[in-house]
């Protein structure tokens, strides 16, 4: 709702001002002036990426629009997930863990916390590393090593889209300016028409000009923005638990070890410790029950 309010913001705001000034809307409809922007745009993405961060844009792009904060329940169920697969460590080792983490769809504890199921990155984070954890003795510092240098190159590789779309985003104002100067000369191959006439092939060409600029700064920047920043909360969640991991291979108690990748979550979604703590007596009680 925050972002389709926003682009309604921007569209009224632009036009409505032109229209206060007496501006003709007719005149904005430059068929020719858009298809050169959005066709040189659209092939400068496609020359530009590979297939796959193109696919991923895409994913992004309707992530963005279509976009729900991960709220009080998606951090609870990271969170008890975690503190769940390291009592069964506690409890039975490392290879109690075999028939969770191969294959996780299949799995009746990580069914019980469908939303961290169905994010397929965090997913394939947690499995891979309670696996690197159970083949061998690793310590803390090399544990956090590897996950450091993991959560680099995904970092690196979900943001491609979002770079990609902000520097052909800077470049739409080139665009516009070609598509302007497209329509120039045009104007002058018809220098012997009426003045009306020619008055209205520069303002159609000038139109190239608007629409780079307001496609630059109005559309493709915004949207880079937005995808960039669904992407580092994204990682935030990925970050939880390789503190978590972290901690407990250092050796400490499991609420603890979960407690500190707690802290790791976003401020304005991060539940406090004492639900954290309800959230674990509930669940022990529970275990008890059963």
């Amino acid at each position: 709702m925050q972002k389709i309010f926003g682009s309604l913001l921007i569209v009224a705001c632009v036009l409505g001002g032109y229209a206060l000034a007496n501006g003709n809307l007719a005149m904005l409809w430059q068929p020719a002036e858009l298809l050169i922007i959005v066709g040189a745009a659209l092939g400068s993405l496609i020359v530009g990426n590979p297939k796959e961060v193109l696919i991923e844009m895409l994913k992004q792009i309707k992530g963005v629009v279509v976009y729900k904060r991960r709220g009080e329940e998606f951090q609870r169920q990271l969170l008890m997930l975690l503190y769940e697969l390291l009592e069964m460590v506690e409890i039975g080792g490392l290879k109690v863990l075999d028939e969770h983490i191969e294959e996780p769809e299949k799995s009746e504890l990580f069914a019980k916390y469908p939303l961290i199921l169905a994010e397929p990155n965090l997913m394939a984070f947690i499995a891979d590393n309670f696996r690197l954890m159970a083949m061998g003795k690793i310590s803390a510092h090399e544990l956090e090593g590897f996950l450091d240098q993991e959560l680099e190159a995904m970092e690196e590789t979900l943001l491609l889209p979002s770079r990609s779309l902000n520097q052909v985003g800077e470049a739409m104002p080139g665009f516009g300016i070609l598509a302007a100067i497209m329509g120039i000369i045009i104007t002058m191959g018809n220098i012997g028409g009426s003045v009306a006439e020619i008055g209205a092939s520069v303002a159609a060409a000038l139109v190239g000009t608007f629409l780079g600029i307001f496609f630059c700064y109005c559309v493709m920047q915004p949207l880079a923005t937005a995808m960039s920043q669904r992407i580092r909360t994204e990682l935030s969640a990925l970050e939880c638990v390789r503190t978590t991991l972290v901690a407990h291979v250092a050796g400490k108690p499991t609420l603890l070890s979960v407690d500190a990748g707690r802290k790791l979550i976003e401020q304005d979604v991060k539940p406090a410790f004492s639900l954290l703590e309800s959230w674990v007596n509930r669940y022990e009680e529970e275990r008890d029950a059963a």
